[in-house]
C-alpha cells in the first residue's frame, strides 16, 4: 500500500503547490483591480448576473490579490484558504460554468482546480515551510503539518 508523502518532501510539496496556487490568484486579482480595472469588472460581474456586483468584484479582487499574496508566504493559510474556496464556489455557481469542463468552452475548469487546491491546503495546511508555522512553532503550538 502506498502511503502519502511525509516528512520534508511533504513540505516541499505543500510549499510549491501553495506558491503555484497563490501566484495564480495574484495574477487573476491584479487582472481584475489592475488589467481591467474595478469598474469594468464589476460592469462584467452585473453582465454575468453576479449578485451585488461591485461587492463581488472587490471580494473577488481582494481575496485573490492579497490572499495570494499570504498563500505565497503561507500566513493565514486557513483562513485565505476559506475566503478562496468561496469565492471560486461563487464564481462557478454565478457564471454557469458548471455548464462544460473546459476553460475554452467557460467550463469550470479554472475555479474548479483552485477551488480543490484551496481545499486541500485548508484541511492540511501550509507546511513547515511558511509563516504560520514559524508563528505557530515559536508560540510553543504543535504543528502538525
Amino acid at each position: 500500500m502506498l502511503r502519502p508523502l511525509s516528512g520534508p518532501v511533504r513540505d516541499v510539496a505543500l510549499l510549491v503547490a501553495r506558491v503555484l496556487l497563490g501566484v495564480v490568484l495574484v495574477a487573476h486579482g491584479a487582472q481584475k483591480l489592475f488589467g481591467y480595472g474595478f469598474d469594468s469588472t464589476s460592469g462584467a460581474f452585473a453582465k454575468m448576473g453576479v449578485p451585488l456586483p461591485q461587492v463581488s468584484a472587490a471580494y473577488a479582487s481582494v481575496v485573490e490579490l492579497v490572499g495570494g499574496g499570504l498563500l505565497i508566504l503561507g500566513a493565514a493559510t486557513t483562513i485565505v484558504s476559506a475566503l478562496v474556496v468561496l469565492d471560486m464556489l461563487g464564481a462557478s455557481l454565478t457564471t454557469g460554468s458548471f455548464t462544460s469542463i473546459f476553460v475554452a468552452s467557460h467550463g469550470f475548469e479554472l475555479e474548479g482546480m483552485i477551488l480543490v487546491g484551496a481545499l486541500l491546503l485548508l484541511v492540511i495546511g501550509a507546511g513547515r515551510f511558511s509563516i504560520d508555522h514559524l508563528l505557530l512553532s515559536r508560540r510553543g503550538v504543535a504543528v502538525t503539518t
